[in-house]
């Protein structure tokens, strides 16, 4: 035998052990449950949100670490908000300034409506001279129709009338521009109280910046990853952390076109952890894709028509991770079991078995 097949000998018939036994190994392990089953791989995943800032502006200060879990509302980080609070001082003074501008405009409607009241005792004063002058004239004119008065007398009278006319006319014209100054002075009381409302507007959206910049989590979770540190100038839209919701929790897996077209939404659904063989944990059939995947371009045979896979997710109850918040670990592989048989019964391997 050649010196060096013979030193390699041992080495060769291991590795013939070994193939053997996975090739055993794959012979006769068991199949799953049996008919009723389905099962794909998958990884456990949550809800992600990513806290970002509205507006560009420096990150004043981060007030949770990586890991954290926080509430709902709760503050995580602040920007610098002296440009803002500036702002608003601004708005305000204009707000002050344009509340002046009503008090004035209203007292110039005042003033206005009693120079009305005044013209208009006028033309009642000018109507009365003028009736008088009439009713004169009349006498004049029967007078001297009896030779009693004289031609300058007569023409005395007529001026006094025509002249009365004139008054009349100024007064009347008095009173027109009077209403229209009124009309003119309440126009500026509707301008003037409108600056005072985008003052106002202008204040409350500079309040809502101010509030935006107090970052509060959404929703409760986990901080997971400090995107950016206290002293950073962040753009409008800039991540400042990212938080994982482990209520929220589903592994996302792959069925073929026989089994996902008799999964329902609500199906049973079972999770076996690879990191945790040991535990079963139970959940729900929350979505199934209607339209497959990895589907070949061109389907000509049985083979190919069954690379048609579809996308399922199944929920794990809110409460019973609730009960094992500090358990859930995402990004972790599994299994997941679905029922695709409504009668069948869940085998004692996948009975439900829960973390202490």
């Amino acid at each position: 035998m050649n010196p060096t097949l013979k030193r390699f000998t041992p080495v060769i018939i291991l590795v013939a052990v070994g193939v053997a036994g996975v090739l055993a190994y794959l012979a006769l392990r068991p199949d799953g449950p049996g008919p009723g089953f389905a099962s794909g791989n998958g990884r456990i995943e949550a809800t992600e949100v990513d806290v970002a800032t509205k507006l560009p502006g420096r990150l004043e200060e981060v007030l949770v670490a990586e890991g954290e879990f926080v509430r709902a509302g709760q503050t995580l980080a602040r920007m610098q908000v002296q440009s803002l609070r500036a702002q608003r001082e601004e708005a305000l003074a204009h707000r002050q300034q344009a509340l002046q501008m009503v008090a004035g405009a209203e007292a110039q409607v005042a003033l206005r409506e009693s120079d009305l009241a005044a013209v208009d005792a006028v033309v009642v004063q000018r109507e009365i001279e003028l009736d008088a002058a009439r009713r004169r004239l009349a006498r004049s004119e029967t007078m001297a129709a009896a030779g009693s008065l004289t031609p300058q007398q007569l023409d005395d009278d007529r001026a006094r009338v025509r002249g009365g006319e004139a008054a009349l006319t100024a007064a009347r014209a008095q009173v027109d521009a009077a209403r229209a100054a009124i009309v003119a002075a309440r126009t500026q009381v509707t301008g003037s109280r409108s600056a005072v409302r985008a003052a106002a507007a202008t204040i409350a959206r500079i309040d809502a910046d101010l509030a935006d910049c107090e970052l509060r989590a959404p929703r409760d979770g986990r901080v997971q990853y400090r995107v950016a540190e206290a002293g950073e100038v962040l753009a409008g839209g800039g991540k400042v952390l990212n938080l994982v919701d482990l209520t929220e929790v589903h592994m996302t897996f792959f069925l073929p076109e026989a089994a996902a077209g008799r999964v329902a939404i609500g199906s049973e659904a079972r999770i076996v952890l690879d990191a945790a063989p040991g535990l079963v944990i139970p959940a729900k059939v929350s979505f199934v894709a209607s339209t497959a995947q990895f589907t070949p371009k061109t389907v000509e045979t049985a083979s190919e028509r069954q690379k048609l896979m579809f996308r399922v997710k199944a929920q794990v109850d809110r409460d019973l991770l609730r009960k094992h918040l500090q358990q859930v670990k995402t990004g972790l592989p599994g299994v997941a079991w679905v029922r695709t048989d409504p009668q069948a019964s869940w085998p004692a391997a996948l009975s439900v078995t829960l973390p202490p």
